[in-house]
């Protein structure tokens, strides 16, 4: 499966120790709500088709280890514990010990074999194919530790028969080989490969022969309409990990011809109103929130290559070109008038919602919950420099702004598991031990000064050179402005429910410019900063470019949420 023999990691390397400081586990601060009623969705098992799977959170530690003697470096190994009768596990677990205890491996059994009905119709279809699910043929140790401290650990890889894959590895803390019974291999056709995500352990250097690194695993094909289940199991290599070198290694896949275990409407209702976070505002923030309607009644126009004369939008944007791709032929600007355009600038918070997208990820396991939020106008960036932060005039500014954040919620149990935060270009998952709560489960959102991304927590956020200490400067903190997106959102739009459950609104099918193109006169406003820099660290104009986002320096229109990549696929 892996392709990699094993490698000892001996006693006489000191600086690998038993490490007893395990991680603890984790819950979210108050008890879930009780969930209407639904179909498989917070019921614990889901169905794959072929195969059901549960989501196993109990762990027992088998080994422990600290590279590089700090406790920001140990990692701990662990096998699931409390599975349930006629289920078998996959893989076991690794994590980092600086972070609490609060992750899952999938366990799995044969639904044909168990004559389970798959509500598909697929039992008498299948009774014929090989099992979902095998022991593997045998095992072979990928690396071992000898620790003087009187702990070892092992890594062994299963061996699956022809026509089947393992889906991870086993630990054990002696050197016999681990029981057959111990793991089960599934069928080709049931899994779909996966990459190596973030790295775990090191030891080692890619100069090495003796190098060792255990990386977590997530699926390669990711987003709305991908069938790929991720198994919470780890990846380990004992040769250098190319980032560009494709791995062999495996995940479930869903095979359903339905998405049983997602929430219905009034499951997803619930789900807001008990994760839903409050968003803060900078206290100097010029640039609100506002509706879409309440932006198209006070003056938003719909400008095109065909006309010279701009046209007013209708409320619901009922007069906006509908579907297609950006063919940049029409945006959307502000009133010509000095006094409307600055008062649309400043946005409406009594208007002000959360636009809310809920759709299947990771094969229909999770549901991801993006609440999309409109500011009229972005706001001119500062720059940091050292110490200074230097406003610029025009740099960053532009009509129509979207920014969205997305709750991650486990269709096993409808717990929270991650937060999505868009920052400018990018963003980032945020796990929900590492949230801000506000009151119950709902976290804290904290939007930034004049560009509106967000941030799990109060402070200065830098994007640049922190080396160089130069970057755009993100400043996010609590004031009396906010929105409490549990209470102010609207569903537009949740696919997988079917035709007619929810109405999208006309303009979410506007997939041109919300704002018209903008090319910034960066030159003259780059050479103040150039001016206030030492003379031995002063940069050129074009390597100062390359430090910031490239939306800074002009954009050609900005689009809605749907023309977005993570629309239909997942975040950045």
């Amino acid at each position: 499966m892996f392709g990699c023999e094993c490698w000892c990691w001996s006693s006489e390397y000191e600086e690998l120790y038993d490490q007893s400081d395990e991680p603890k586990p984790y819950s979210l601060p108050s008890p879930l709500p009780k969930w209407p009623q639904g179909q498989s969705f917070a019921s614990g098992r889901i169905c794959l088709g072929e195969i059901e799977v549960v989501q196993v959170t109990k762990f027992e530690s088998v080994w422990s280890c600290n590279w590089l003697r700090g406790k920001s470096k140990a990692v701990t190994f662990y096998r699931p514990t409390e599975i349930p009768d006629e289920f078998f596990c996959l893989g076991h677990y690794c994590q980092p010990n600086d972070q609490p205890l609060r992750s899952f491996l999938l366990a799995a059994r044969d639904m044909v074999a168990t004559r389970k009905d798959m509500g598909d119709g697929l039992v008498q279809d299948l009774v014929q194919k090989l099992p979902a699910l095998i022991k593997p043929l045998n095992y072979s140790l990928v690396w071992n530790a000898d620790s003087t401290n009187g702990g070892c650990g092992y890594i062994w890889m299963p061996n699956p028969p022809v026509g089947y894959k393992a889906m991870g590895f086993v630990v054990t803390d002696d050197s016999e080989e681990p029981n057959l019974d111990v793991v089960r291999c599934v069928r080709e056709d049931l899994t779909e490969t996966c990459e190596a995500c973030d790295q775990i352990l090191a030891v080692g250097s890619k100069s090495s022969e003796n190098e060792f690194q255990v990386w977590s695993t997530r699926p390669c094909e990711r987003g709305m309409l991908c069938r790929s289940v991720s198994v919470g199991t780890f990846f380990c290599t004992n040769t250098y990990l190319d980032s560009d070198e494709e791995q062999e290694v495996v995940c479930l896949k869903n095979i359903s011809s339905s998405l049983h275990a997602m929430p219905n409407l009034q499951q997803v209702h619930t789900l807001i109103e008990h994760y839903g976070p409050t968003v803060f505002f900078h206290p100097d923030e010029a640039y609100l929130p506002s509706s879409v309607q309440w932006f198209f009644k006070n003056g938003a126009v719909l400008c095109s290559d065909s006309c010279e004369t701009a046209e007013p939008i209708d409320h619901r944007g009922s007069n906006l070109p509908g579907g297609g791709e950006n063919l940049h032929d029409y945006w959307i600007d502000l009133p010509n008038d000095h006094d409307a355009r600055h008062h649309i600038k400043g946005g409406d918070m009594e208007s002000a919602k959360l636009y809310v997208h809920v759709k299947p990820v990771l094969g229909g396991t999770f549901t991801d919950v993006a609440m999309w939020i409109f500011c009229p106008f972005n706001g001119p960036a500062t720059i940091k420099v050292g110490v200074l932060g230097i406003a610029m005039n025009k740099i960053g500014e532009h009509v129509g702004d979207w920014e969205h954040y997305t709750l991650r919620v486990s269709n096993f149990t409808g717990q929270l598991w991650q937060v999505y935060f868009s920052e400018h270009s990018g963003g980032r998952w945020v796990d929900a031990f590492d949230l801000e709560f506000i009151e119950g489960n709902k976290s804290v959102v904290y939007s930034s000064k004049h560009g509106h991304s967000s941030y799990p927590h109060s402070g200065t956020y830098i994007q640049g050179s922190s080396k160089l200490g130069i970057g755009l400067k993100n400043e996010v903190a609590r004031s009396k402005m906010f929105i409490d997106s549990s209470r102010k959102y609207e569903i537009v739009a949740a696919e997988y429910l079917g035709d007619g459950v929810i109405e999208e609104p006309c303009w979410l099918q506007y997939m041109r410019g919300w704002g018209p193109t903008v090319v910034y006169d960066s030159r003259s406003e780059l050479d103040k900063i150039i001016d206030r820099l030492p003379f031995f660290v002063r940069f050129s104009v074009a390597n100062l470019f390359e430090l910031f986002p490239t939306e800074l320096y002009g954009e050609e229109g900005p689009t809605g949420p749907k023309e977005k990549d993570n629309w239909l696929g997942d975040k950045r």
